[in-house]
């Protein structure tokens, strides 16, 4: 069962994970592109972000179910990952989604979007990214890890 939920675990990170920081990344660059009446691509940028988002939580949820059938809940190393996947949903929901809203009903208001905002984005992104990193990092090389790495 526990190869089971950890196949589960990783393909859920790479399917809903992966999507969320590409189209997340790629959005302030084609909002500071997009024409006030063209934002159809950051339109679809923002929805994958949403959508995946959603999917994502599938993820932490699996992993503690992995983690427990592992017998490894209390391991350092994964309160450390648990710690930084919320943080890295949180920066989501609180930062990177609201922002990207905004800065989509600026150009659906047919204004271009503001540079700094999409700067202070780029920026949240960024930080989204580097925290799912760590934990991708954290997972794979992990203190008392079997595979010898």
């Amino acid at each position: 069962m526990t190869k089971i939920l950890l196949s589960l675990h990783v393909l859920a990170a790479i399917v809903a994970i992966g999507p969320v920081t590409v189209a997340a990344s790629m959005f302030p660059p084609a909002a500071r592109r997009a024409a006030p009446a063209g934002v159809a691509t950051v339109a679809l940028l923002h929805r994958i972000c949403r959508v995946y988002a959603g999917v994502g939580l599938t993820v932490p949820v699996l992993g503690v179910a992995t983690a427990a059938a592992m017998g490894v809940l209390g391991s350092g190393w994964l309160v450390t990952s648990i710690a930084l996947t919320t943080a890295a949903a949180g920066v989501l929901a609180a930062f990177v989604l609201p922002r990207q809203e905004e800065i989509l009903e600026q150009l659906r208001g047919e204004q271009a979007a503001d540079h700094h905002a999409t700067v202070q984005l780029a920026m949240f992104t960024g930080l989204f990214n580097l925290l799912w990193a760590t934990v991708t990092v954290l997972m794979v090389v992990r203190p008392g890890s079997t595979t010898g790495a």
